[in-house]
Order: C-alpha cells, then sequence, then structure tokens
C-alpha cells in the first residue's frame, strides 16, 4: 500500500480549508446575490476542478490546465456572487498558489493580478470605505505574493533535489562500472604475468626433467618421477589459476547494492538468487539496467518504493522484474531512458516488457550463464 507523502497531505489541508471556508457561507445564505443551489454549484464547481488540475498536474497537464483555468473563473464567480462572506476571498489565493504547479512562471502574477481586481470589485461592493478596501485588497496581494514565490521556491527545490539524486545515482552507477572495469583490467595483467613467467618457466623445468628421467640411475630415477609430477601439478594449478582470473565477473549483489544504497526519498531493495551467475558482459549490462530503472522512477513514478528482483528460471534464462507504487501510466510511452534500457537488453539477446497499469513494472529476460 503506497503512503501518502506531504504534498498530498498538503492537498488534502487545502481541500479541507476551503471547505471550511465556504460552508458558512452555503449554510447561512449571508450577502448572496444568487439562488443557493446556483452558488452550491459554483463552489463545488471550483473544489472539484482545483482536485483535478492538482491530480493531472504532471502526467496530463493539458487537462490539468483546462481544469485550472475553469476553477480560475469558478472562483471569481464563487466571490463576486457573496460579497459578504468575510474569508471566501482565500478561496483566490489557493487559486493563485495552484498555479505554480499548473502553468508556465510567468502566469502565476498575471493570476494574482486578475484575482486582485476581483477582490476590489467584490470589497467595493459591500460599501466600504476606500481606505478599507484599498488595505483588504493590498493584504490579499501580499498573501497571494508569499505564497506563490514559496511555492515557486519549494518547487524549485524539488527539481533541484531530484536532479542532484539522479546525477549522484549515474556517477555512483559509473563509479561501480569503473571499479569493475579497473579489477578487471587487473585480473587479466595478473594472468598474463602468471602465464608468461611461471608457466614459461615450469614448462621448461618439465621438459628439462623429461629429457633427465632417461639418465640412468634407478635411485635418481625415482626422485626425478616426484620432481615431473610436481611441476605438472604446479602447472596445472597455475594454468586453473588463470582461467579463473579470466572467468570471474565483478560480485552482481555488491556492485547493484552500492548503485541503489541510500536513495534519498525512495525505498529501493535489490534481491538476488543465490543461483545467479553472471558475466562481466551481462553483469554491467544489469548495472546499465538497475541504474535506468531507478531515474525512471524518481524522475517520473513519484513513488516510494521500489522492488527488483534478479532470478534464474527453469528455461535456463535470467530474468529481472521491477516494480514500484507510483501511479503508472495507462498507455507507456517509453522516453530516451527506456529506449536505452531496451536496447541494452536486446544487444545480449534478451526482450523487455513495460506495464504501467498497477505501478511501473519492468520484466527483462536475458540469456544466462
Amino acid at each position: 500500500m503506497r503512503r501518502i507523502g506531504p504534498d498530498a497531505w498538503a492537498g488534502i489541508a487545502v481541500l479541507l480549508l476551503c471547505v471550511v471556508v465556504g460552508t458558512p457561507t452555503l449554510l447561512s445564505e449571508a450577502g448572496m446575490r444568487v439562488p443557493r443551489a446556483l452558488w452550491a454549484s459554483l463552489f463545488v464547481g471550483l473544489l472539484v476542478t482545483l482536485m483535478i488540475s492538482a491530480v493531472c498536474d504532471e502526467h496530463r497537464p493539458w487537462t490539468a490546465r483546462v481544469s485550472y483555468g475553469m476553477a480560475v473563473v469558478l472562483g471569481w464567480a464563487t466571490v463576486l456572487t457573496a460579497p459578504n462572506a468575510g474569508w471566501l476571498p482565500i478561496l483566490l489565493v489557493f487559486t493563485a498558489t495552484m498555479s505554480a504547479y499548473v502553468l508556465p512562471l510567468w502566469a502565476g502574477p498575471v493570476v494574482i493580478a486578475l484575482n486582485t481586481v476581483v477582490i476590489a470589485l467584490t470589497m467595493n461592493g459591500t460599501g466600504g470605505r476606500a481606505t478599507e478596501v484599498f488595505v483588504g485588497t493590498f493584504l490579499y496581494l501580499l498573501i497571494q505574493s508569499a505564497t506563490l514565490l514559496s511555492s515557486v521556491a519549494i518547487i524549485r527545490e524539488q527539481r533541484m533535489r531530484r536532479e542532484l539524486t539522479e546525477a549522484h545515482i549515474d556517477l555512483r552507477a559509473a563509479s561501480v562500472v569503473l571499479e569493475d572495469s579497473a579489477r578487471t583490467h587487473e585480473r587479466l595483467r595478473i594472468a598474463r604475468d602468471l602465464h608468461d613467467l611461471i608457466g614459461h618457466q615450469l614448462t621448461a623445468l618439465t621438459l628439462e626433467l623429461e629429457v633427465a628421467r632417461h639418465h640412468d640411475g634407478p635411485a635418481a630415477r625415482e626422485h626425478v618421477e616426484r620432481a615431473n609430477r610436481v611441476a605438472r601439478d604446479l602447472l596445472g594449478d597455475v594454468r586453473k589459476t588463470v582461467g579463473r582470473l579470466r572467468a570471474d565477473a565483478p560480485d552482481l549483489r555488491e556492485s547493484l547494492t552500492a548503485v541503489v544504497r541510500d536513495i534519498p526519498g525512495l525505498d529501493i531493495s535489490v534481491r538476488i538468487d543465490d543461483d545467479v551467475r553472471t558475466t562481466e558482459e551481462l553483469t554491467l549490462t544489469l548495472i546499465r539496467v538497475v541504474q535506468e530503472i531507478v531515474t525512471n522512477t524518481i524522475r517520473h513514478a513519484d513513488a516510494t518504493s521500489l522492488r527488483i528482483h534478479i532470478e534464474r528460471t527453469p528455461d535456463h534464462t535470467l530474468r529481472l522484474t521491477s516494480v514500484d507504487d507510483g501511479r503508472g501510466s495507462r498507455e507507456v510511452t517509453p522516453g530516451n531512458g527506456l529506449r536505452g534500457l531496451t536496447e541494452r537488453i536486446d544487444a545480449i539477446g534478451g526482450e523487455v516488457r513495460l506495464d504501467g497499469s498497477d505501478g511501473f513494472r519492468v520484466t527483462a529476460r536475458m540469456p544466462a550463464r
């Protein structure tokens, strides 16, 4: 079950505050210039359109903008038709704040200016003195400006934090890949040195002992035979060691743990079955695939947890499954990241399936070692 984040709680609090502000006017019918049913329709329509624009702010931007435009107009109508409703203009403060999440940055001041005109007309219609109208209008102008600037600052901080997290993941993955590459080159260097120095020397020793074995002397023959067996065994051990140094891949579990460790705001678990064996090429591919999955989750999913499982299937293939608890998408449109992920898997003879019906799920099959 997905946890409710701070943004969701803030939205719920704003919605409840809107209801608290409008309910007394609806119950008392004080100062309404239209029938109660019509004003109630305007008020409910304002709440509904604000909710729609908040829910659709990223994955359906045009729907969010159309709903937001309707909310702004309904807000004006709600305030103008109940000029004596006290704190009702606070609803326009919420619509101005919402512009930071839905519209371009330049549009926020425009909404504030229009809201301020509506508030001035509303206060002037109550018959108040010019000074009171000016002070009240200026107060709401300051409140709108402050909340809009605060929202813009929060959005920028969230974006910078997300970009920093993505860069951190990329840097960590590159560090793991570089470390594994350096380790591989070092193993190959040691393997070549063992083969060139010790291997050749032992081969020469074996040949020398083979020649000595044909000389006379039963006592010497026994020792020569024993030395010959030791030398051959030692040569075999060196060849096995060289083979292991060339074949061993970087540890997959350690590499992936290093990539996903301590990602802020996202609980990541990586489970790798004990029977999973990978080559160096497959390990590096999996590192890059997991890196892209984590980055995509942070950038688009709005998720709080990500589960990754790598297993060996009965048909002798490796299967990677990742699923998050984000909002998903009924129609998955791969961007550059997901296309790159698919290309990496295709390059080693695998296949990828993407599913956004319940969270976002990536299933990748690839040949095992």
